[in-house]
């Protein structure tokens, strides 16, 4: 286990010192593997967490043909290319693989195809075998950029950035590749959807097309039926964001969140929360620093608080990883330096280890072909209270199957492990019997 000293905390008894906690939290990011041409290049979408534990995802060029690949990847950066685009089977894969309820990961590819080159839709087995289900014809649809999200009656959906010189489009499609437009995009409800769909508890699709709306093409945000009746949430007006690329996430309270790549009070992007009925706050204004132009999903954490990255902006302008209270309150994690990544397009997913894994589109090592990269973020311990005369200390953090709490008498002692606690809905706390004759005490977590 790699230890990584993440919190420290004086607890004094109840004779009379203070009950404080000092915090040593530092979340840190590593590129775990970085493509090489042969295995891919520059990968545009976020990973699928797969059944058996592996992470699987695409990437938008190289492999054998140049047109991109499907690879799976272990949390211990071991990655295993799958397939290699050919151009007929599709080509510039730019969206997360979705793993259906018979065991195939589905997706779609930009590009390629028996009919002109307007993109696909495919499956594949865990052991990459891969198999067209559609062909788009520019008539049907052109261009699919969006991830495919699963609805309640089993069929895939998804959307089309372009159609036939229009707007953009709505699809269904089932896993034998029977496809269905559901929606054609008018520029008034919105235009060129360049992300996927979320399927709400209401059983509806919410999502977002990067262009139209009634306010000068900024963007829109929608909900769909399954059966293709769409209603506009909101247009975006550039002063609450502009031009959305990643897809909505539910969050706990009911509201979605989301991002837009460019507008708000800093034209550098947005994070903002929208109610079901379209009332949209808008929670965060990037401005460079701590961020700018976010493309990614968020992804929220079992802690409550959501987890994201930004394309560009931090200390060398090449993103930032940060994380977000529901009410807006942000903190950057780290900013990436090409070492650890650069300019990510997508978002989180948790692996089987409780940490978080993404992909950057650049950086890596030495590289520049992009990278899998390993978010590890530490627990917070506090804060302190007395249970039965001895302390108690909570924890918040992201779930994990383990999370090791040592403790020492003074920080130059010897750590003793104090308990291995299986760590699943992201909060918690431990309490020390053997402390209530001691006078202070610290204590730490452990983390791989």
């Amino acid at each position: 286990m790699k230890k990584i000293l993440l919190t420290s905390l004086c607890a004094a008894m109840l004779a009379g010192m203070c009950l404080q906690t000092a915090q040593a939290q530092t979340a840190q990011v590593k590129a775990i593997y970085t493509f090489d041409t042969t295995n891919g290049i520059a990968p545009f979408t976020g990973l699928c967490a797969g059944q058996d534990g592996n992470l699987y995802g695409t990437t938008s060029a190289g492999g054998t043909n140049g047109y991109g690949t499907v690879f799976k990847v272990a949390t211990n950066g071991v990655l295993t290319l799958l397939a290699s685009f050919n151009n007929t089977n599709g080509a510039d894969p730019q969206a997360e693989l979705t793993q259906g309820n018979d065991g195939n990961l589905y997706g779609t590819t930009v590009g390629g195809g028996t009919n002109g080159g307007y993109g696909t839709v495919f499956k594949m087995t865990t052991n990459g075998l891969l198999t067209s289900l559609v062909s788009f014809a520019y008539t049907n649809g052109a261009f699919p950029y969006s991830t495919l999200t699963m609805g309640n009656d089993g069929n895939f959906y998804g959307t089309i950035f372009g159609i036939g010189g229009g707007f953009g489009t709505v699809f269904r499609v089932t896993t034998n590749g029977v496809l269905a437009t559901l929606v054609f995009f008018n520029n008034t409800n919105g235009a060129n959807p360049h992300t996927g769909l979320t399927l709400g508890n209401d059983g509806d699709l919410y999502g977002t097309t990067a262009f139209g709306g009634t306010n000068n093409g900024y963007g829109t945000i929608f909900k769909m039926t399954t059966n293709g009746v769409l209603t506009s949430l909101v247009s975006f007006n550039n002063t609450n964001g502009a031009y959305p690329r990643s897809a909505l996430i539910p969050g706990n309270d009911g509201n979605f969140y989301g991002t837009t790549y460019f507008g708000g009070s800093n034209s550098q992007g947005t994070v903002f929360k929208v109610t079901t009925n379209g009332v949209l706050t808008t929670l965060v204004s990037f401005n460079g620093t701590n961020g700018a132009n976010p493309a990614a999903r968020l992804k929220l954490g079992s802690d409550g608080d959501f987890y994201g990255m930004t394309y560009s902006g931090g200390l060398s302008n090449l993103g930032t990883i940060f994380k977000m209270t529901t009410n807006g309150a942000l903190t950057t994690l780290v900013s990436f330096n090409g070492t650890n990544g650069a300019n990510p397009y997508a978002g989180w997913t948790s692996g089987s280890d409780g940490n978080l894994y993404g992909t950057t589109s650049g950086g890596g090592g030495n590289g520049t072909n992009g990278a899998v990269v390993k978010l590890v973020v530490p627990p917070v311990l506090g804060p302190v209270s007395i249970s039965n005369h001895a302390p108690q200390i909570s924890i918040k953090g992201l779930a994990r199957p383990l999370l090791q709490i040592q403790a020492a008498t003074n920080l130059t002692a010897s750590w003793s492990v104090l308990t291995n606690l299986v760590f699943t809905n992201g909060t918690g706390q431990f309490t020390d019997p053997a402390a209530t004759n001691v006078p202070r005490k610290f204590y730490r977590a452990a983390v791989q």
